[in-house]
């Protein structure tokens, strides 16, 4: 079983982050390790090419979200952490698989809509075929599976049917692609604003008070989460109570992730108190939570020399892994190195 996924340094780790993706890391980490797999987590700092981009900004977040994924557990001695861009194999790949790539694949992605807008004909090329390099980030390894959200199941359809493609003209019998497997991550959380329960916690908000950053301290927790948006209504006895209560559904389901807990068994012990209670009971719960979380991530995030080796020793080994799928691909198309 190898595992590959990775996640783009746009700095600034927040909650939604650590629920949505990099807690289910850590633990896929672990499980795979025990049973004798591998697991590869990157930096796409690549794919941030597709957007406009400050290139100093870029070198900082990169380092920083390195600093984070660290921080929340994820160990250079059990997984292989690294970024892109040290790895050149991910570009090369890209540019062999966008010979079978199909304009109408790429038409049908809906990211691509979402983030270009009505005015498509400005954005970059990189932003219309990142999919592609999506494909050769899991295809390059030969991942067997990829943690996937719900946004990305039709890229990871897209990179299986890049690869049986492939395999089927330029194979000649031999499987040159793994096919990987989606990997739904169990107890993966939606986490939305505290600002606005029908908007995903995001870094891009222009408050910092719509989420919480890895980098908080206590007090700015509990003050986040104080004047975090709610509505007037007690909590309910049971889920059910929740809908059309978009601000009480999240915080209620950030006490439940952050717990290790069922919504009902949450709604068990908060029913009929009011936020002047729960509000408190879940700033406490993160504080202790996040708090050795906080400590790593601003201990290390300034240590540009440990990050740097890190990541380097890394895209060594990701290297040395994707260098025989790479000959494998020039190979089967008839190029010569």
């Amino acid at each position: 079983m190898r595992i590959v996924s990775g996640i783009q340094p746009t700095g600034n780790l927040h909650l939604g982050n650590y629920l949505g993706a990099i807690r289910n890391w850590v633990r896929m980490q672990d499980e795979v390790a025990q049973a004798g797999g591998q697991s590869l987590y990157f930096l796409a700092d690549l794919h941030a090419l597709s957007q406009p981009h400050v290139p100093a900004e870029l070198t900082a977040n990169t380092r920083e979200m390195a600093a984070a994924v660290i921080a929340c557990g994820i160990d250079p001695e059990k997984s292989i952490l690294f970024n892109q861009a040290q790895v050149p194999a991910h570009a090369e790949l890209q540019w062999l698989l966008n010979g079978t790539a199909r304009l109408g694949w790429l038409n049908r992605m809906t990211q691509f809509k979402d983030k270009a807008g009505k005015n498509r004909d400005s954005v970059s090329a990189a932003l219309y075929t990142y999919p592609v390099l999506q494909a050769a980030d899991v295809l390059l390894y030969q991942a067997t599976h990829v943690p996937v959200g719900e946004d990305q199941k039709q890229h990871l359809e897209l990179a299986r049917d890049i690869a049986q493609k492939f395999n089927n003209d330029f194979g000649d019998g031999e499987e040159i692609f793994t096919l990987p497997e989606p990997i739904i991550p169990q107890g993966a959380a939606r986490i939305m604003s505290l600002r606005d329960g029908n908007a995903k916690m995001s870094k891009s908000d222009a408050s910092d008070m719509s989420r919480i950053n890895l980098s908080d301290d206590a007090d700015t927790i509990m003050a986040k989460i104080r004047k975090a948006k709610t509505d007037p209504e007690p909590l309910p006895h049971d889920a059910e109570g929740l809908e059309g209560r978009a601000e009480a559904a999240n915080l209620v389901g950030i006490y439940a992730a952050m717990a290790g807990e069922s919504i009902a068994h949450v709604l068990a012990r908060f029913a009929g108190q009011g936020f002047g209670a729960f509000k408190p009971a879940l700033g406490e719960l993160l504080v202790a939570r996040l708090a050795p979380i906080s400590a790593r991530f601003n201990a290390l995030r300034h240590d540009h020399a440990t990050l740097d080796s890190i990541l380097g020793q890394g895209a060594e080994k990701a290297r040395r892994l994707a260098a025989p799928t790479l000959d494998r691909a020039y190979r089967a198309l008839g190029l010569l190195r």
